[in-house]
């Protein structure tokens, strides 16, 4: 290994421990900064810049205004709904980061060494071995930092875990060319069949996507590696019968190499992240599919060309006490539960 990448660092976003939804077992998830699409639903929207960025936590805040003295870009003022944050002159320094006394303020995405990664998600060791687990690089797109990827996931390889990533598929063959040695297990997402309104959807079309995924599932093929298909299914955009129909007839008719397809129930629950980061989203107006949906769209996925045993739903899915909420707006319902998680998940440790 050079020097060069013994010192590479990559922008990592976040290290998520005890997952379960991103691979087999109990794994540990390390989401990296910077995504080459811009889906309008996106779950995690702090993670679609490449740059570190500030954000304000309004149930921390204490109006003490520390902060605005402190920043010397003034990139920050107190309004009547708390700290509004100018993007154009913040440069995400973090000296009012370390100046609040609250910890109301938080950088997302921060410059990171390989061996000091390996050496954090490593304690997880334990959890990794008594459940078949291991590490999943998510993001954002892990494969738009390749060559610290690569590195990562060498290191890991050389420990003995587990390894996955999570991919859009919008990245450049040679990206995937380095990173595959060293992968067990690749999530691909296929969003949208139609290039139009792919492009519409996430800002790109989809062509060097589907490009990516015949060659990534050729590559599985001929590796002894595992390829998961995921779709989320999102209303008013990708939750059409044609959709699910025409992605399971291209994974039908070119043979993809894949052992699950996925289908992922839209959940509403990042509109704070939206708000943390100053920008409106679009689906907070939704709020979660009800179970006969994720049920219509798996019938037709299951009917669409492919095995019927590799499709599975997961996610939560609204309650019939939610159905009663929504007929009952005037009533009291705080204390209700929490969603329950309908997942149809077999064979994983969900």
């Amino acid at each position: 290994m050079s020097e060069n990448n013994i010192n590479i660092k990559g922008k990592v976003l976040e290290i998520q421990r005890m997952s379960t939804e991103d691979g087999p077992g109990i794994r540990t998830s390390i989401f990296m900064k910077g995504c080459g699409l811009s889906c309008s639903w996106c779950h995690n929207p702090e993670s679609i810049s490449f740059k570190s960025e500030l954000q304000w936590l309004k149930p921390n805040c204490i109006s003490c205004e520390i902060c605005i003295i402190t920043c010397s870009h003034n990139a920050l003022s107190l309004t009547e709904n708390g700290i509004l944050i100018n993007r154009d002159n913040c440069i995400a320094c973090g000296e009012c980061v370390e100046e609040c006394p609250s910890a109301a303020l938080e950088i997302m995405g921060q410059d990171t060494g390989v061996s000091e990664l390996v050496e954090e998600v490593l304690k997880d060791r334990s959890y990794f071995e008594k459940s078949d687990g291991g590490v999943t690089i998510s993001g954002g797109e892990p494969a738009l930092q390749a060559g610290f990827v690569t590195e990562l996931l060498k290191k890991l390889k050389q420990a003995g875990i587990h390894t996955a990533i999570d991919t859009c598929g919008f990245s450049s063959k040679e990206s995937y060319e380095k990173i595959l040695p060293y992968v067990d297990l690749v999530l691909f997402d296929i969003k949208e069949i139609n290039p139009e309104k792919h492009t519409v959807f996430t800002g790109k079309s989809n062509k060097r996507i589907f490009e990516n995924l015949l060659y990534i599932s050729e590559y599985i093929k001929n590796n002894n590696k595992e390829l998961w298909v995921r779709t989320p299914i999102i209303p008013d955009a990708t939750a059409t019968d044609e959709n699910i129909l025409g992605i399971g007839n291209f994974i039908a008719e070119n043979s993809i190499y894949t052992t699950k397809w996925e289908l992922c129930a839209f959940n509403n629950l990042c509109n704070d992240k939206y708000e943390r980061l100053g920008r409106k989203w679009d689906f907070e107006k939704f709020g979660l599919l009800e179970p006969e949906t994720m049920e219509h769209f798996t019938a037709i996925a299951q009917k669409s060309g492919v095995n019927p045993e590799i499709v599975i739903s997961s996610g939560s899915l609204k309650t019939e006490k939610q159905y009663e909420t929504d007929n009952n707006k005037g009533k009291d319902n705080s204390n209700e539960p929490a969603p329950v998680d309908y997942c149809k998940i077999t064979g994983l440790l969900d």
